[in-house]
């Protein structure tokens, strides 16, 4: 393709960025290995080859590694192995294991090791001793991703070799191990382990880079000049014209569209110029049509051009001509029943499906069943109940916004739980218990009760305590209401004694307290007018066939035997009812229910519900028949049958059964049931008349039948099975069908046995002699083939039923088991949503067209399940879509990618198509989605989306320098901010670069240099989720430590309340996790954990991290019996929250001895700032200068890490040893299930409020924020200590004294005149957090969960930091500090500024002056500030300068920057470091290595 070659000019300039991990490159050849880990031959061909690799440089190493794999694997597997080491999707594998050797630690010396049971040695002679030794030592513990070597002895001693695959040690070690194995001693594992790693590190890739364009209303660059130099990204001159002209040449035939992609292509341009209002309203159409008028060949690289230029593009497009058909196509494939039914897209979505599978869908149908209401009896109704009157009514508060985790309170009958139970089972109680704290906590849930009692007309309530309990529910639901008679059954129950049964006293008692009046004779005995219903329950209990009692159903879906345990219960309704949600709401935005329908019948006029659920049927557990085999064998010869093995015996029943049919015609029935049984028998005839009812009902069924007699066949055992199968083979369909409804019957059976003649039972048009000649004259051949196959290939005993739907063999059904009506409609169901319908559509009408769907879904069902496909199907795709078709004669995938060209889904799209294109063969076809009126520019923004298919080498076998995306051409005017766009678990850091990533203006960039960014991949992240298994609740300011053996503590967290949500810093290795020593382990104890890598009861959480995906686990953690009433967050409690660990834990502290970092809290301001680019981060440096100045207690500073440059990170350990203070860096990932901003200043505005609870530890009592921008003028100790009266926290109010800013004062109308109610509107500037406060009223969680809210509004929260907790005023107090604590000169008159004990640099709408200017003009003393921190910055300067000219290396030290902790007691070696990467150190020790 041409396209990639376009490029700018020789006066462009390029932005760049790498992306790196943090641990040291690894070995392309040990990433193959666990790549190639399924597949057992290649890697030993690995193993085989590793003395020819040890020669080898690494671009041999991987030629090696493919020619070895190109013999075993696939063409399209060969280039996923090249793709996977690409991307190095296996490097994190690779060090999780040099993490875990770190732990043993490696013995001095030693470049390879054996651990024989914890001992460890690199001396092949000492293995035999070791071994001889290791029964005494307990067995190490083994990851789930250890290499363990075929033949090994799973009862020997575990020898772990830690050594580097390809390696002269691991050859000689591995040879001396191999021996051991091959006498069958050892269990051998494989760990490895680089005793030199590399200095360089890895290159990622699978991420976006977005240059986005900010506004520059408001001047805010710095005017210090860039230091350092760049070298220039060389940028490539191309001739458009020369080339478009070529490729005419090669496609003579596609002329036309080559024009128009040489117009795209010369109008394109690097400045961009802004287009009015009407130019933007059919720019989704222009791109589509752009893209569409490009040849096939290259459509992809034109959308993605398009996309990720779109900026520069915009103004060319709007010159395109849309042809209508486009438009018409596009609109078809809106229309209900394809994007928008079919795929639930509205215009603007985007979504892609490989082979059917939605690369992201994980959906589930939640209503499966019933939700049948005849037979409960109900507690409660949320639409009628006086108790939920308060509730809102409509059904359109599900759209409303609220928090994740916010349980709706809507007076519909959305949710109901049933409790079908047997009054009298010991569990009673506790399932009631659940049902009533349920209940008595309002939350949104109808719940039913079913009795199931005797239903024996002799017994009474004076007998039986279940009918007992009935007939009293029964009276005093009709005396009073239904909620007295629930509460009346928790009373008795609350008399029986733990682990006992419900007596008929306990149920008398309780009558005679509350109806003292009444006799209770009356309402339990033989003459009890209170038992109309009693019966009822067992039949609805039996009917719905749900399995054993208890059961309890969520809108008719029954749980799982192990989700009733009480805590269990409560956790997994919750979840049901949230999960349920989404459901409703897509209904409500749909259409599909409105305020007026009746929920309950919305719900049973589902498709997939069904009156009847059997657990058999609905097993996925499954076997199923071989049909695949092709014969022409049948039953009616026993003696050739019964030479056939399996697969044949298959076919030869298959071509052998007569088949029942509602009608006779030639339609493909595409549900095939076999019904086996003894028909001479009652249960087996009841079972064929079920099956035959149900057929009469159903055009999709037709109906065969095996006999499985009990005894020999003879003429008098067999009467019945010979007439149906004489029936069969003699007449018609019709009447086979007929007579056959009659044999099924009982009296039928009992007359012949009393010996009247088969004739007499004969329907109308049935021929009789030919029925009779066959019944007479029959052999027993069938009978005997039906037998034989019964036992041998079904394993059925004598007699015993079954029924097989499709091949699908359900069975052996138990003597007494019913298998009814309603169980073939169910088993139907399910077979024509899976499988059934679609099989038929693809098979054209002929006479065995019902057998092959019957043979294809056999064989299709019994394969391994994947993930759900789509059916998708479109309109057309003539004139809308983008075809490549796949190469002729090889297997390819069928890619449909929906996407509107002007969103950030087009420039992440594009190039994945691009890279998918090249790994394998593909079908692909990109439906263009386009919206229409548009009002404002769809893309604001430049991007890249590094990928790419396979390793690329430099001519000197050394890797290239690696992913990287590129911005070239790029316009010189606008002010752009790069962001990066990571997977949702990784955690990056600017680690290099002098540029001002936050305010890039290409203008003022030399030519000879370019912008280049080097980012860090610094974490992993770890997340989870955590409850109480006593309330159910999260435990909020738990505290979970995430570290090692050797070191416990490396990392901790504190648990939300929001979902239980905890998050920890991580990086690949293996990990534990425990609770936090303290309050947390003290009131604690970790009751169970899921998602883990260790067993459930294991005393170790122990979580390996391994890979690059996101990793959630679950805990449940358990208050200790003697702390049962004790919180973790009573305002009487503390948590020593200090020492060394928590530097190297939470960022970096500066000033001082570690052993002095222990202060008393009281004596210590803890001030939290946040800033991102260098004119920010200059002045939050004069901030934290005038805060030093005038506060003379101890301060800490607390800065956001996530957005600070590498210059400020640099600098800050200077500062603070300069000026005497500490420091520490905090992090926090915004949490995948919060509402996500885009913008980097809203995201930042959100982390000033949203996660106060969890930034920091909880010995933080107080904390002051300080806006970047602001002078403090006074000792900010007397803010620490201000008052607030009970609120959790203090702002200042907006002055109103400047008057003529109060056309600006958007507070003083409107809806915030009216929601402040006379309150005062509060500026973020400044303020002050009890934190202690803050979380004990769940400040917090609320602010999140309103958040979450209003967030989804994109015209909400238009100041983010500042409009959230003044929205939130009613819910959490503010309290009004004195206007002198924040003076702003827009909004306080000049005669207030003498008084003021902070100034802040705020914006002025009205003049728009810029932030330098002001600061200068504004505060006397900015200046000397200013002044004085760069004169410590040309200090250090020239110090780092010294230094290095000292070293004589010349080399860049920061480009590899290794860091060593050193502590103040010893010097550390290297080796620390390269064995510990994941530890982060204090910057007041670290010691850069030039």
């Amino acid at each position: 393709s041409f396209l990639s070659a376009v490029s700018g000019g020789a006066d462009s300039k390029a932005v760049t960025t790498t992306l790196t991990t943090k641990w040291a490159d690894t070995p392309l050849l040990l990433e193959a290995r666990y790549n190639t880990a399924p597949l057992s031959n290649l890697n030993m061909k690995l193993l085989e080859t590793v003395k020819l690799l040890i020669l080898y440089k690494k671009r041999l190493h991987r030629h090696m590694i493919l020619k070895k794999a190109s013999a075993l694997l696939s063409s399209v597997q060969l280039n996923m192995l090249k793709f996977a080491l690409s991307l190095r999707a296996y490097s994190s594998t690779v060090h999780s294991f040099q993490q875990i050797a770190s732990n043993e630690p490696p013995p001095s010396g030693c470049s390879a090791f054996f651990s024989v049971h914890g001992e460890k040695t690199c001396d092949a002679e000492s293995l035999e001793a070791l071994l001889k030794t290791a029964p005494q030592r307990p067995k190490p513990y083994l990851f789930k991703g250890d290499h363990k070597y075929p033949g090994s002895n799973p009862d020997g001693p575990v020898v772990i070799l830690y050594a580097e695959f390809g390696k002269p040690d691991f050859q000689k070690l591995h040879e001396v191990i191999l021996s051991k194995v091959s006498e069958g001693l050892v269990t051998y594992i494989l760990r490895h382990y680089l005793a030199n790693p590399s200095v360089k590190k890895v290159y990622l890739s699978g991420y976006g880079v977005e240059l986005a364009i900010k506004s520059q209303e408001y001047k805010a660059k710095d005017d210090t000049q860039v230091q350092g130099t760049h070298k220039r990204t060389q940028t490539l001159n191309t001739h458009t014209q020369d080339c478009v002209t070529s490729e005419e040449m090669i496609y003579p035939e596609l002329k036309e569209q080559l024009k128009e992609l040489r117009k795209h292509l010369v109008e394109s341009t690097n400045e961009m110029a802004p287009l009015k209002v009407w130019q933007m309203q059919d720019l989704s159409f222009q791109t589509a049509a752009r893209i569409l008028a490009a040849p096939a060949v290259d459509a992809l690289n034109v959308m993605k051009d398009l996309s990720q230029n779109f900026p520069t593009k915009a103004r060319s497009i709007t010159k395109t001509v849309v042809n209508s058909e486009i438009r018409k196509e596009i609109g078809e494939n809106q229309k209900v029943h394809f994007f928008k039914g079919t795929l639930g897209l509205q215009p603007g979505e985007s979504a892609l499906f490989i082979n059917g599978l939605h690369i992201d869908l994980d959906t589930q149908d939640i209503f499966r069943y019933i939700c049948n209401h005849v037979h409960h009896s109900w507690i409660n109704n949320l639409e009628t109940d006086h108790r939920y009157s308060s509730w809102p009514y409509n059904v359109q508060e599900l759209l409303r916004p609220t928090f994740p985790g916010v349980i709706r309170q809507i007076r519909k009958n959305f949710h109901n739980l049933v409790i079908i139970l047997d009054p009298t089972q010991e569990n009673a109680a506790e399932l009631l218990s659940v049902a009533e704290m349920f209940y008595a906590n309002n939350i949104p849930l109808r719940i039913g009760l079913v009795f199931v009692v005797s239903d024996d007309d002799d017994i009474d309530g004076m007998q039986d305590a279940g009918v007992a309990l009935v007939r009293a529910y029964n009276y005093i639901s009709d005396e009073v209401d239904s909620q007295s008679a629930f509460d009346s059954v928790i009373s008795m129950f609350n008399r029986v004694s733990i682990g006992g049964q419900l007596s008929v006293e306990d149920v008398v008692k309780v009558l005679e307290k509350r109806f003292p009046y009444v006799e209770v004779s009356s309402i339990l005995g033989a003459d009890s007018s209170y038992d109309s219903n009693r019966k009822d329950g067992r039949a609805y209990y039996e009917q719905t066939g749900v399995g054993p009692l208890p059961v309890v159903m969520y809108n008719g879906i029954p749980y799982q035997r192990e989700q009733l345990d009480p805590d269990e219960l409560e956790t997994v309704t919750m979840q049901k009812i949230l999960e349920t949600t989404t459901f409703y709401q897509r209904a409500v935005y749909l259409g599909e229910l409105a305020t007026d329908h009746d929920v309950v019948d919305f719900i049973m006029n589902q498709p997939n519900v069904v009156p009847r659920i059997n657990p058999r049927v609905l097993s996925t557990s499954r076997k199923y028949l071989d049909l695949s085999n092709t014969n022409n064998f049948f039953v009616d010869d026993y003696a050739r049958f019964s030479t056939l093995d399996t697969k044949e015996k298959n076919t030869a029943v298959a071509n052998s059964m007569s088949y029942m049919t509602k009608k006779d015609d030639g339609y493909i029935r595409p549900v095939t049931f076999w019904v086996v049984g003894d028909f001479d028998k009652p249960s087996g005839r009841q079972l064929l008349y079920d099956a035959i009812r149900h057929m009469k009902t159903s055009n999709n069924v037709r109906l065969g039948m095996i006999s499985n007699p009990s005894t020999n066949p003879s003429a008098g055992t067999s009467r019945v099975a010979r007439a149906i199968w004489a029936a069969m083979q003699t007449q018609s369909a019709n009447n086979a069908k007929n007579f056959i409804t009659k044999m099924a019957k009982e009296e039928t059976a009992t007359a012949l046995q009393k010996g009247v003649d088969i004739g007499e039972f004969a329907v109308g048009g049935m021929d009789v002699s030919l029925f009779k000649d066959a019944y007479d004259g029959l052999k027993f051949d069938f009978l005997l083939s039906h037998t034989s196959y019964c036992r041998d290939v079904l394993k059925l005993k004598k007699g015993q039923r079954a029924v097989i739907s499709n091949g699908r063999i359900i069975g052996p059904l138990e003597e007494d088991e019913v298998f009814n009506q309603d169980d073939f409609l169910l088993l139907e169901s399910i077979i024509l949503k899976t499988s059934g319908e679609r099989i038929k559509s693809k098979i054209q009408v002929s006479i065995r067209a019902s057998d092959l769907v019957m043979k294809v879904d056999a064989l299709l069902s019994s394969q391994h399940k994947g993930e759900t496909r789509v059916e998708y199907d479109f309109a057309d795709d003539r004139f809308s879509a983008v075809k490549i078709r796949p190469k002729e004669g090889d297997v390819y995938f069928d890619v449909v990618a929906v996407v509107d060209p002007v969103t950030r889904d087009a420039q992440k799209l594009a190039p994945l198509l691009l890279v998918l294109k090249q790994l394998v063969n593909v079908n692909l076809r990109v439906f263009m989605n386009c919206q229409s009126k548009l009002s404002e520019m769809p893309l604001k923004s430049f991007y890249r989306y590094v990928l790419e298919p396979e390793v690329t080498f430099q001519t000197d076998s050394s890797f290239s320098p690696g992913p990287m995306a590129k911005f070239l051409d790029m316009p010189q005017t606008p002010l752009f901010t790069l962001n990066l766009n990571t997977p949702e678990s990784w955690m990056v850091e600017s680690v290099h670069t002098r540029y001002d990533l936050d305010n890039i203006y290409l203008e003022e960039v030399s030519k000879l240099l370019n912008v280049s960014a080097e980012y860090e991949l610094e974490h992993l992240l770890l997340e989870g989720h955590c409850f109480d298994v006593s309330s159910g609740q999260p435990p909020r300011g738990l505290q979970f430590t995430l570290g090692t053996a050797s070191e416990p503590v490396i990392v901790d967290t504190i648990v939300m309340a929001n979902l239980g949500y905890f998050q920890l810093k991580a990086n690949p290795g293996a990990w534990i996790l425990k609770l936090r020593k303290g309050r947390s382990d003290e009131i604690y104890k970790i009751y169970s954990h899921d998602g883990t890598d260790s067993p459930a009861d294991s005393d170790d959480v122990v979580v390996v991290l391994n890979n690059f995906k996101s990793r959630i686990i679950k805990v449940k953690v358990q208050k200790k019996p003697d702390k049962f009433n004790e919180e973790l967050l009573s305002d009487g409690t503390e948590e020593n929250d200090t020492g060394f660990w928590k530097s190297l834990t939470r960022g970096f502290t500066g000033g001082g001895k570690v052993e002095e970092a222990k202060q008393d809290k009281d004596n210590v301001i803890n001030i939290f700032s946040v800033a991102s680019g260098h004119l920010y981060e200059r002045f939050l440096r004069i901030m934290m200068l005038s805060v030093l100045k005038n506060t003379k207690t101890p301060v800490k500073f607390w800065f956001l890490k996530n957005y600070l440059s590498p210059t400020f990170k640099e600098f800050i350990p200077h500062m603070a040893k300069e000026y005497r203070f500490q420091y520490e860096l905090v992090q926090y990932k915004w949490p995948r299930w919060l509402h996500q901003q885009t913008e980097k200043q809203r995201i930042i505005w959100g982390y000033k409020i949203l996660f106060l609870d969890v930034l920091f530890p909880l010995a933080v009592d107080k904390i002051l924020f300080v806006d970047a921008d602001q002078i403090v003028r006074t000792d900010l100790k007397e803010l620490r200590d201000f008052d607030l009266e009970g609120a959790p926290y203090g702002y200042t109010p907006f002055c109103e004294s400047r008057r003529e800013m109060d056309g600006y004062r958007f507070w003083k109308s409107g809806y915030w005149a009216s929601h402040l109610a006379g309150r005062k509107y509060h500026i973020s500037a400044l303020y002050v957090v009890d934190l202690k406060k803050f979380r004990k009223i769940a400040a917090g969680d609320r602010l999140r969960g309103q958040y979450q809210g209003l967030s989804q509004d994109p015209n909400s929260l238009s100041n983010l930091d500042q409009d959230l907790p003044n929205n939130m005023i009613h819910q959490v107090p503010i309290k009004s500090l004195p206007q002198e604590w924040l003076w702003c000169e827009t909004w306080c008159d000049d005669s207030s500024k003498k008084s003021a004990k902070t100034i802040d640099l705020c914006n002025n709408p009205m003049t728009k002056e810029p932030k330098l200017q002001a600061a200068v003009r504004i505060v006397a003393e900015w200046s000397d500030y200013d002044q004085e921190i760069k004169r410590l910055q040309t200090r250090v300067q020239e110090g780092a300068n010294h230094r290095a000219k000292q070293q004589g290396t010349g080399m860049n030290t920061r480009r590899h920057n290794i860091q060593v902790c050193v502590p103040s007691k010893e010097i550390q070696s290297l080796n620390f470091y390269l064995l510990h990467p994941s530890v982060r150190c204090s910057h007041r020790v670290v010691r850069i290595l030039q």
